[in-house]
């Protein structure tokens, strides 16, 4: 007499048409799978909504009329403008003297910034074998510094008379500059101190891309007859191009943006030399002027978007 057999399940192998169907989109239990997604999903579209989308609205609105402070109790009250708003910021010549420095710092800033963090990277990723953790550490701690801490430091290094960078600099038969006071050496000393400070960012995100170049790709040059900087330029810089796109990208915008280092080390002097549009633009909604700093606003951010288009442009991968 036989026995009767029984069927055993066999698992599903990924890529096996022969597994358990998925369940079609209809079905109650594709429904019921919708819904909760939907309900973990609300509080953050409600968030986003509330806190985000609304106030980018309503700012760009705000950009069209002569809105004050005071009319916050009567917002219906105010005048639709046009363009008036960017008109009168591009007519502006503190406006403009911001903006030319707002260029200067970037120009100059940025790619400092990113050659001291692929110098670092390339240190920790070749050179540096011992306490290699204590310097990574030790680069990226002004990154997470508060900027009240660094402006003290470096207001010490850079004051004149008896700071330390003069000191250092007469040690060796040089005057040096009134660091702060002086409008040609003011904003040299914030892109010293801001590339200073950001750089350990662009190190920690080189430093992964560095590590993800295969080995072999150097042996085989190395064994045509490549030298380092040979390699390093035909080899190492090809593949990290969309690392060195996202790191110039971010900073650019960081950069464009910058707002810290003037309100807190200079506040704008001497003589506007370090005002940029973003510490105007904070000062414009400090004086009332809505509609103003609102158009100010949506000018930095086109430019952004000008400067982030083209550096997708030149950086993006070639296909």
């Amino acid at each position: 007499m036989s026995l009767p057999t029984t069927a055993t399940e066999v698992p599903a192998v990924p890529g096996d048409s022969s597994g358990p169907p998925a369940k079609p989109a209809g079905s109650r239990a594709g429904r019921r799978e919708a819904r909760a997604a939907w309900i973990l999903a609300v509080p953050f579209c409600v968030l986003f909504l509330t806190f985000t989308a609304w106030p980018v609205v309503q700012s760009l609105f705000m950009s069209f009329t002569d809105t004050k402070a005071r009319d916050l109790r009567n917002p219906f009250n105010v005048n639709i403008i046009g363009l008036d708003n960017f008109t009168k910021a591009l007519g502006d010549p503190v406006f403009r003297k911001a903006a030319l420095n707002t260029a200067y710092f970037v120009v100059i800033g940025m790619p400092l910034t990113l050659a001291l963090a692929l110098a670092a990277a390339v240190a920790l990723d070749k050179g540096i074998t011992r306490f290699r953790s204590v310097f990574r550490l030790g680069f990226y701690i002004p990154v997470i510094t508060s900027i009240v801490a660094v402006a003290v430091v470096w207001r010490f290094l850079l004051q004149d008379p008896g700071g330390l960078i003069n000191t250092a600099l007469g040690w060796v038969g040089i005057s040096g500059p009134n660091w702060l006071g002086d409008p040609s050496s003011s904003m040299p000393a914030l892109i010293m101190m801001a590339s200073w400070r950001n750089f350990g960012t662009g190190m920690i995100i080189f430093l992964a891309g560095l590590q993800g170049v295969p080995q072999s790709l150097h042996e085989a040059a190395a064994i045509d007859g490549a030298g380092v900087w040979q390699r390093f330029r035909h080899v190492t810089l090809p593949l990290l191009r969309p690392t060195l796109l996202f790191v110039s990208v971010t900073t650019a915008i960081g950069y464009l943006q910058f707002f810290e280092e003037p309100f807190v080390m200079t506040q704008g002097g001497p003589l506007n030399s370090t005002v940029s549009v973003s510490m105007y633009t904070y000062n414009q909604f400090g004086f009332g002027n809505y509609g103003l700093a609102s158009a100010m606003s949506y000018l930095i951010f086109f430019v952004i978007a000008i400067v982030t288009a083209i550096q997708f442009r030149l950086l993006r991968e070639r296909t």
